[in-house]
């Protein structure tokens, strides 16, 4: 027993000793870096678990901290997944982290900075550039369309043309309505300039606690664009490339040359003259205008990268060409891009870095009017005659309106754009104090667009011709720049806080030049390169020029905190100066507060299986507008040749006034309010977002109509005219799943619902009238006014169509209307048809938007379909009573006009031009709702195997159709119309949407 104790004894001591010597501090340094790219990771927190002490990884992503030799180090980082890694002794650790799959510890870019999605207290919505890159969109802005609740982006068929895009609805009327586009930290209004595969990621700023920290400009939301930036390893190239071709899709169906005649002899024996056409049937089917002038058009697009680089320096550069013919014949556009970023870390505590990118575009363009004459042309006439002369529509007594050859009126248009810009910035940023960083950026945009037009001596028909040559240039400088400065200090206290405060200055200034000159009787001899405005008379020339320079200058501060990553408070406060205003109005002050709540975080919630993230925000912000013209209170005058007066023989030069203006001009505000709800359930498969928001303009700046008796040339008066609000709520989802290793998928899907209201206006209940570009009789068929949505259409409500002439002479349109006219409901029942009888007739701005966006991933193949769409909106169709005379009508109109006593209720006779008929009415007010199948794109990676046997290291094959399906009841081309906000959804022969069919491949070397 002695033995067995003396053995007990010493068994016991070496486990005391060994536990004690386990337990002794050492110094435990490591390096940090991402598991996937091999980058050193910056500012990781690295904690010893079960206390309070810890560090963060320095530049190079290497810590040093004195542990426990058996303690275990907690490793957390934004983005990426949680580590526990135990010391065993070690006092060196290399850690690997692994990107985050939960969706709340992804990275989202927000303004000046990133954070966690769990930490954003703001609405924020993050697109990934893989995303965007997929699709065959020319300008990076249309990939967004549908994916992305309560955003709406407008597109349009014009080659090279950049989409609209509103975020929660209309935010501002005058001046400037763009989104601020934040491309690595320089402010545009486009970004047409960038190709879709040099974008990383783009993140889009909603509500006003987000946009506050850019008030200057965040009245139209913030979209924050971060390009792609060279990784350390060795040198990858990338080639991206497809080639297609764009075909219109829903062709409006027009009447033929018969049908034609036979509309325009009623048409002249309405008018109370004889038949035009003696044996309608002998012209059979006619001229198809449309497919005289349209084609399929060709597109490519090519994109080569190479990515690589050091821990010390890192490069991307990237070169781009886009080929793009229109879908009208002649019609074509040409892209030119490159971009290069250099990152440079010469010493641990300093990181140096620029970007420049180029562009060079060129086009051939159309005459606006093209789509309004391929319209109107009647097919009886032909395009050429036998001995090769151009149809001539006076030959046929088709004057009027109706007096133009649509293709003469291409071959001798000659009009060529070009467009040069040069952006980029460089940076500066130094850590020190372990929790400081200071940051320096200076940016800019240098560009010229350049339209050249040429008109030459030509006859063609007896009313297109010329008898002297015209040249016009018009040139467009712009020269921007932005030098930003910010301290940042981030740190963790006692674990539990996080803190990170941001204070910034900003200094900016905007300068265009714009130079018009124009001169007759320039001789065309050897093609355009010989066309000179020196070559042309010098009696007759003209030249113009003018310009305008804003400057501003902006201080913000921000605060982020958190408390056991439960409980959150972002708050900002931005101060603008803008030169646009003076006085005591100068400065714009844009506060914004935001607070979140993790609610799966507490511990009442750690027993509960049903949420896996649950967190609700809320937050309010003020943002501003500056983007209204120069100095809007100077008063203007003209000193016109005509003014100049004779007294004994000498000439006075005098004056006159040309312009009302407001006394004084304040800063546009938008202040709004936001409360969401953010969730995460079975194992996050299925995440969701719910907003409700409320965003009120105050004090907007827009013009309103003067009467012309006030004598001057202006037509209008700008200044602080109203208040409007967005109302709305969003909703999106996502689910993801795994059905085996072979089989993914990913389903999402979102819906916006928002409501403008117009609060107040200077005007009181008077209404604010617009919208009469393109309507016949110069009718306008807009109105803003109080209670009701910015630009609602207005106009007369048709209760049907006048069958006899005793119906008319029994009616309150007696002296106005005859059999075939459209009869308008008497609102006020005054027995008289009058302005006072017009409603309101619907309204341009959508309700509702939505979107659905799939992925599939099955072995080496992948499918990507997406659909968008809007609906509770109206379509102004202003083409089918755009007449002057003899144009045609559509198959439509045709079919179901009205003909006679009871032949129908709905269509009006083929008079719809006359004045009584071309009023707005509810009858060209139309459903502006669709679905569109957006995009649709079918993907086979080669094996990695096969692939390195060519040299490559990875290589896709895709074959891409965009647009190809569209769901609509609207009779034009496409329902999808912009416009500015008081002239909206009006429908003036737009060019028309097309369908895009491609195929390329993606290859890695």
């Amino acid at each position: 027993m002695k033995r067995i104790y003396t053995i007990s004894g010493l068994l016991l001591l070496f486990t005391f000793f060994s536990t004690f010597a386990l337990a002794q501090n050492i110094i435990v340094k490591g390096k940090v870096t991402d598991a996937k790219t091999g980058e050193p990771l910056v500012g990781v927190s690295v904690g010893i678990q079960g206390t309070t002490t810890g560090t963060q990884t320095d530049v190079n992503g290497a810590f040093s901290v004195n542990a426990a030799s058996n303690a275990t180090l907690q490793v957390s980082y934004i983005g990426y997944t949680t580590q526990s890694v135990a010391v065993n002794g070690q006092t060196s650790i290399a850690i690997l982290l692994q990107p985050s799959s939960t969706q709340l510890d992804q990275v989202v870019v927000v303004g000046y900075g990133t954070q966690r999605k769990l930490d954003v207290t703001g609405s924020v919505a993050s697109v990934k550039g893989e995303e965007i890159s997929k699709q065959a969109s020319v300008n990076p802005v249309s990939a967004l369309q549908g994916k992305v609740a309560g955003v709406q982006i407008t597109n349009s068929g014009a080659p090279g043309a950049s989409p609209e895009i509103k975020i929660r609805g209309t935010g501002t009327i005058y001046g400037n309505t763009n989104v601020l586009y934040v491309v690595d930290g320089v402010w545009y209004d486009d970004i047409s300039f960038l190709a879709p595969s040099d974008i990383e990621n783009i993140s889009i700023l909603k509500d006003a606690s987000s946009t506050a920290i850019y008030g200057i400009r965040a009245a139209n939301g913030v979209v924050l664009v971060s390009t792609k930036r060279g990784k350390t390893g060795t040198a990858t190239v990338n080639y991206n490339g497809y080639a297609g071709w764009q075909t219109v899709t829903n062709q409006v169906k027009m009447a033929n040359a018969t049908e034609y005649a036979t509309a325009i002899n009623e048409l002249a024996v309405s008018n109370g003259g004889a038949p035009l056409f003696t044996d309608v049937n002998s012209y059979g089917t006619g001229t198809n205008w449309y497919q005289q002038v349209l084609r399929d058009a060709f597109v490519t697009n090519h994109n080569v990268s190479i990515n690589g680089g050091t821990e010390k320096s890192k490069y991307n550069f990237s070169i781009g060409m886009l080929d793009q013919d229109g879908n009208v014949k002649g019609n074509n556009y040409k892209r030119y891009t490159a971009r290069l970023t250099n990152d440079y870390t010469p010493f641990s505590a300093i990181k140096l870095g620029y970007n420049v990118s180029g562009l060079y575009s060129k086009s051939n363009d159309i005459p606006n009017s093209i789509f309004r004459q391929l319209y109107a042309a009647g097919p009886v006439l032909p395009v050429y005659y036998a001995d090769g002369s151009y149809g001539d529509p006076n030959d046929y007594n088709l004057g009027g309106g109706n007096n133009f050859n649509p293709q003469a009126t291409l071959d001798f248009y000659n009009q060529r754009s070009q467009n040069y810009r040069f952006t980029g910035n460089a940076y500066a940023e130094v850590n020190f104090l372990k929790h400081f960083k200071i940051r320096t950026s200076f940016g800019g945009d240098i560009g010229q667009a350049e339209v050249r037009n040429y008109t030459p001596v030509y006859t063609a028909t007896l009313a297109q011709r010329n008898n002297l040559s015209v040249l016009s240039v018009n040139r467009t400088e712009t020269r921007n720049w932005i030098w930003e400065n910010t301290l940042t200090y981030e740190n963790t206290f006692a674990k539990d806080h996080r803190l990170t405060v941001l204070l910034g200055h900003t200094a900016q200034r905007y300068k265009s030049y714009n130079f018009n000159a124009s001169a007759q009787n320039v001789p065309y001899s050897n093609g355009d390169a010989d066309l000179y405005l020196s070559l042309g008379n010098t009696t007759g020339r003209n030249v113009t020029d003018g310009g305008s320079l804003n400057t501003a200058l902006s201080y913000f501060a921000r605060v982020n905190y958190a408390f056991k990553d439960r409980y959150l408070l972002n708050a900002s406060i931005r101060q603008d100066g803008a030169s646009q205003f003076y006085g005591n109005n100068v400065w714009g002050y844009f506060p914004s507060v935001g607070a979140g709540w993790v609610i799966s975080k507490e511990p009442f919630m750690a027993n509960q299986t049903v949420f896996d993230n649950l967190k609700l925000r809320a937050s309010w912000g003020k943002v501003g507008n500056s983007g209204v013209p120069f100095n809007p209170t100077t008063l203007s005058v003209t000193q016109a040749a005509y003014l100049t007066a004779i007294f004994g023989g000498s000439p006075y030069t005098g004056a006159s006034v040309n312009s009302v203006v407001p006394p004084t001009i304040f800063w546009e505000r938008g202040v709004g309010t936001d409360i969401g709800l953010e969730a995460g359930v079975l194992n996050n498969r299925l995440t969701f977002e719910l907003d409700y928001y409320n965003r009120k303009t105050q004090q907007a700046i827009f013009a309103i109509p003067i009467l012309s008796s006030v004598g001057t040339g202006s037509g209008s008066i700008v200044g602080n005219q109203a208040d409007f609000v967005n109302k709305g709520v969003e909703f999106s989802a996502t689910w993801r799943g795994t059905v085996n290793s072979n089989f993914s998928y990913t389903i999402g899907g979102n819906v916006g619902y928002n409501k403008n209201k117009v609060l107040s206006t200077v005007t009181g209940a008077n209404p604010i009238y617009a919208g009469g570009g393109g309507l016949a009789n110069g009718a306008l068929s807009t109105r803003t006014v109080l209670g009701s949505p910015i630009g609602e259409f207005y106009g007369y409500k048709v209760a049907g169509i006048f069958q006899t002439a005793a119906e008319v002479a029994s009616s309150a349109q007696a002296s106005s209307a005859k059999p075939g006219d459209f009869k308008y409901v008497d609102q006020n029942g005054d027995n008289i048809i009058d302005g006072k009888d017009r409603i309101s007739l619907g309204d341009p701005n959508p309700k509702y938007t939505f979107g659905l966006n799939t992925s599939f991933n099955y072995k080496s193949f992948d499918l990507a379909i997406d659909a968008q769409g809007v609906a509770g909106v109206s379509i102004y169709n202003a083409n089918i009573a755009y007449r002057f005379g003899n144009e045609n009508f559509s198959k439509d109109f045709y079919d179901h006009r009205w003909t006679g006593a009871n032949s129908t209720n709905t269509y009006p006779s083929v008079n719809v031009g006359s004045t009584t008929n071309s009023a707005p009415n509810s009858f060209y007010v139309e459903s502006g709702a669709y679905v569109r199948i957006r995009n649709i794109q079918l993907g086979y990676t080669l094996p990695t195997a096969l692939a390195k046997k060519a040299a490559m290291q990875k290589v896709r094959f895709f074959a891409n159709a965009q647009n190809p399906i569209s769901f609509f009841k609207y009779r034009g081309f496409s329902p999808e119309i912009g416009g500015a906000p008081t002239n909206a959804g009006i429908d003036n022969s737009v060019y028309p949407l097309y369908a895009t069919y491609n195929f390329g491949v993606n290859v890695t070397f």
